[in-house]
């Protein structure tokens, strides 16, 4: 039997599915590069502990955005030595790949993926769209005639999909998602204290006090930060409540595109989905009240993933659980020569 390996390639985190053995790697998708030669000298977990603190020669960068590739080679050797960890101590031979898109991709990214993946050292790539993916990890059945829907948010887009007979019949798809949240935080604390703060702090600040009703509130969070106008470094308490105004804006733009992909839906499976509800999963479901945010505007219950990070490799272990050497993947297939 071939090798199997499923892969979550986020904007934030990329996680691993071999076949078998289940999620066997869940790191975050940063790379660490060498200005003077452009060597990746660190990756993911290494290399975020670097984001903020790199002197002038290495920068520490994420090689993808906005769920696409940004940077071809540092996301080629990302993977590689994704691959490599995953095997753990045996010899591994070249895998055969399923790799997740956003939905509405281009085709020029779709091949970007196909391509980073094969030079990673892939045997063949094949793609599935995360709208897919993250429903059937939630456990939705796809696969029925029974409208469902599933609001994936992650790190670089969210996903909004309608589907039914095991395909997507509507979906939206938003270049906002946690990194616009996490933004919005850093901006909103040099606004309002002149106080300015990285991005693993403004994660951290989400994660644990981020809220988005005012029904939910998850208290005080002590940050550190530098004050703009001394230089000096500082020390100041967040709310989640403060959280929750910095987030606004990105928030309704998420509900706001689930209330229109509802409104555009054919009425036989709005009637389903009033009856089965919407399903959150990702990154972004974590946030304190979104669930019952959504419920509220829509009027139909909303439900998080039982497990929101992972609900897409979830499905895609699903997929290549289900796949057989002998059968070719239902999806869009590459091999390398």
């Amino acid at each position: 039997m071939g090798k199997y390996i499923g892969i979550d390639l986020g904007t934030a985190n990329t996680i691993v599915y071999v076949r078998g053995k289940g999620i066997v790697l869940r790191e975050p998708s940063v790379v660490a590069v060498e200005q003077r030669n452009k060597k990746v000298v660190a990756v993911g977990n290494d290399a975020k502990l670097m984001l903020g603190k790199t002197p002038g020669s290495i920068t520490a960068m994420r090689p993808l955005k906005d769920g696409v590739i940004a940077e071809f080679d540092f996301t080629s050797a990302m993977l590689r030595d994704f691959f490599k960890k995953a095997s753990g101590t045996t010899v591994f031979s070249r895998p055969k790949v399923l790799v997740c898109v956003p939905y509405g991709v281009t085709e020029v990214e779709k091949r970007a993926v196909e391509d980073v993946a094969l030079e990673a050292g892939a045997q063949s790539v094949a793609l599935i769209e995360e709208p897919i993916a993250a429903a059937i990890g939630s456990g939705l059945r796809v696969e029925d005639a029974r409208g469902t829907m599933i609001v994936d948010i992650g790190g670089g887009t969210t996903e909004v999909a309608v589907m039914s007979l095991g395909g997507i019949v509507l979906s939206t798809s938003l270049r906002i998602a946690g990194d616009e949240l996490d933004e919005s935080i850093v901006n909103y604390i040099k606004k309002k204290y002149n106080i300015l703060i990285g991005e693993v702090t403004a994660e951290m600040l989400k994660k644990k006090i981020g809220s988005v009703h005012p029904g939910v509130d998850r208290g005080i969070m002590e940050i550190r930060g530098r004050n703009l106008l001394n230089g000096l470094p500082a020390i100041i308490n967040v709310s989640s409540a403060e959280i929750r105004e910095a987030m606004h804006e990105q928030i309704v733009h998420i509900v706001e595109a689930i209330r229109t992909t509802l409104e555009n839906t054919p009425p036989e499976l709005s009637s389903d989905i009033y009856d089965s509800g919407i399903m959150l999963a990702g990154g972004g479901a974590m946030l304190g009240g979104l669930d019952a945010l959504v419920t509220h505007v829509t009027g139909i219950r909303a439900t998080v993933a039982k497990a929101p990070l992972d609900a897409v490799a979830i499905g895609i272990g699903h997929v290549i659980e289900n796949t057989n050497d002998s059968e070719a993947v239902q999806y869009r297939n590459r091999s390398s020569r």
